[in-house]
């Protein structure tokens, strides 16, 4: 009934209780955890707001890959962003890259404030949900 994916060139996260993905095959929407701005071996990939949304972004788009499915399926999208982090600079970064990984196609979305992330160095974390035809 439920596919969980958890490939190898994200971190493995069933250690730590949960997958990287689920797709409910009845009803072809797709699950994405959280994803941030980490390698595989869970090091830090990238320091500015940007850049580490871009990441983020890219994994979600190598997640869905493995469904298959791409970014134009995502429907949502929950951004946390830690609050320390927060400013109009950063959050003109997160627009950017949305806009530079889904162009006219943007998904819903909600950006939610929190005190902090599982590691200090990540400034946001980016949650996705995705249906498929």
């Amino acid at each position: 009934m439920h596919k969980r994916i958890n490939p190898g060139f994200l971190f493995d996260s069933t250690q730590y209780g949960f997958s990287q993905a689920v797709v409910s095959k009845g009803s072809n929407h797709i699950f994405l955890s959280g994803q941030v701005a980490a390698n595989a071996d869970q090091s830090l990939h990238s320091v500015g707001m940007y850049e580490q949304a871009i990441r983020c972004l890219k994994c979600i788009e190598r997640l869905l890959a493995e469904v298959p499915a791409r970014l134009n399926d995502v429907t949502i999208l929950r951004i946390y962003i830690r609050a320390d982090a927060s400013n109009p600079d950063s959050q003109n970064d997160i627009s950017r890259a949305l806009h530079d990984s889904f162009g006219d196609k943007l998904p819903a979305s909600s950006w939610i404030l929190v005190s902090g992330l599982a590691s200090p160095d990540w400034l946001l974390e980016i949650e996705a949900q995705a249906v498929t035809e």
